[in-house]
């Protein structure tokens, strides 16, 4: 998700997993959107991580779920949620309709607080990216 990467540094690398003896990163964070294909999506990263199916040396940090759209997730869609929240820390950023315009938000969502916190940024602080 680029606009994340914009927000709070790091690298996309896409739907493949980053290779640290190659010189990527080894710290990662797996973003989907909070649709039912993003879920799955999702769902199989972790368990392709859980089976050893990932390069060695990863350290997962968290999982990173986009609203997909303004307003309240249906029922079955935060049971999913549930689930992979037993599996892995998971961070919920909310719909953020400038991004969806491509253009940049004037302040961000409080949840990105935490995940400035957890990825070390630099970029990120107290609501504006710098």
């Amino acid at each position: 998700m680029t606009s994340l990467v914009e927000v709070l540094g790091g690298v996309d690398v896409g739907a493949a997993w980053p290779d640290p003896s190659r010189g990527q990163p080894r710290r990662i964070v797996l973003v989907g959107r909070t649709s039912a294909r993003g879920l799955q999506s999702i769902s199989r990263a972790l368990g392709a991580f859980d089976a050893g199916r990932a390069p060695q040396g990863l350290d997962l940090l968290a999982v990173v779920l986009v609203a997909d759209a303004p307003g309240r997730l249906p029922l079955g869609l935060l049971r999913r949620i549930r689930v992979l929240r037993s599996a892995a820390r998971v961070h919920r950023v909310p719909w953020i309709p400038a991004w969806r315009v491509g253009s940049t938000p004037k302040a961000l969502p409080r949840q990105f607080d935490r995940l400035a916190e957890l990825v070390g940024s630099g970029i990120y602080s107290n609501g504006t990216v710098s």
